[in-house]
């Protein structure tokens, strides 16, 4: 596969992402597509939702995972958990192609066969009209960031339901564009700086660029880019969180690696910034498996190498009582 030209791929799924006149988002149906083997609950919403589990407890090696379970429950004043149901909606299209996804390549490339345009107003109603709606939704991807005006329109709705304070909202960010600032105000990205109301996360692909480009599909050169956004987020006052892949296809200068991988976290974002930083262990899904050869399986292997120098690093560089306090409690704003 030739490696995605992020630039022009980035405009072309936009333009099929959405319908901008009539605030309609193009959002997955899930019937018939290989994501829905491992759902673990039957798709909701009339098949444009889907229930996921967060669980704190991750792979072994990894590092707990409280994001967006700690985020959320403290916005809504609601007991710290290790287990939460969280609704979830995909939007239908994303620039990269990154071999680990746990969606359908067809489902990312905006198909109308496996796809509608919706309002948020009418995935509100299908929410509110299940059994048991949760308070906790997570626009996914897909690639949400494509569409900002998707999490704006949505996060407004809740407001004019008066929903803040029941429901926490939750996004995706690849940190590949700079749409949030090119298609909102600033006084539309001030609406979306509220902690009690949404979260964001921004997903570091890879430790250089070479796992980068490996993990993406696209030029090794925008590994720096992913600073640069995130950087960006974090002063617009969003409440952002980091992930982390940490596959690769060799394991060469690992340490050194990795070490500068962090170094740059912390002088070009924020030094508490790793503390809001999670890897992600990486494992196989249906969609998935066939995409996989011999150098993915090895990048399997690899990313317990690379977890072990991030776990090692952050006692080094952070105390115990900094390490343990709640996700949401580390400060990166001066």
């Amino acid at each position: 596969m030739a490696l995605i030209n992020t630039y022009e791929h980035s405009e072309q799924l936009r333009k099929k992402g959405f319908n901008k006149e009539n605030e309609q988002i193009l959002i997955t149906q899930f019937s018939g597509s290989a994501q829905s083997n491992d759902l673990t609950l039957p798709y909701n919403c009339s098949g444009y939702g889907r229930v996921h589990h967060f669980r704190r407890e991750s792979s072994a090696g990894f590092p707990e995972n409280s994001l967006p379970i700690d985020p959320a429950h403290h916005a809504l004043q609601l007991p710290f958990e290790n287990l939460v149901r969280v609704q979830v909606f995909q939007n239908a299209v994303c620039s990269w192609r990154c071999w680990y996804c746990f969606v359908d390549y067809n489902l990312l490339s905006g198909n109308l066969k496996h796809a509608a345009y919706l309002t948020v107003e009418q995935l509100l109603d299908l929410y509110q009209a299940e059994e048991q709606p949760l308070p906790i939704i997570d626009l996914s991807g897909g690639q949400p960031d494509l569409i900002p005006e998707w999490i704006l329109w949505f996060t407004d709705a809740v407001r004019r339901r008066g929903l803040v304070g029941k429901v926490y909202v939750w996004s995706d960010d690849n940190l590949s564009n700079n749409y949030l600032w090119e298609h909102l105000s600033k006084e539309e990205i001030g609406r979306l700086a509220e902690p009690s109301l949404y979260g964001r996360v921004g997903c570091f692909k890879g430790f250089d660029p070479e796992s980068f480009s490996f993990n993406t599909n696209t030029y090794p050169e925008l590994f720096d880019q992913q600073f640069v956004i995130m950087k960006r987020l974090v002063e617009s006052r969003l409440d952002m969180y980091g992930y982390v892949t940490l596959t690769a296809q060799t394991a060469d200068s690992l340490q050194n690696k990795m070490i500068s991988f962090m170094d740059q976290i912390q002088e070009r974002i924020h030094p508490n910034f790793l503390l809001r930083t999670i890897p992600l262990p990486i494992k196989t899904f249906s969609p998935s498996i066939p995409r996989m050869a011999s150098l993915h399986h090895q990048a399997i292997s690899i990313q317990q190498e690379a977890v072990a120098v991030w776990n090692d690093e952050l006692q080094k560089r952070f105390t115990a009582e900094q390490r343990y306090k709640r996700v949401f409690e580390h400060m990166i704003w001066d």
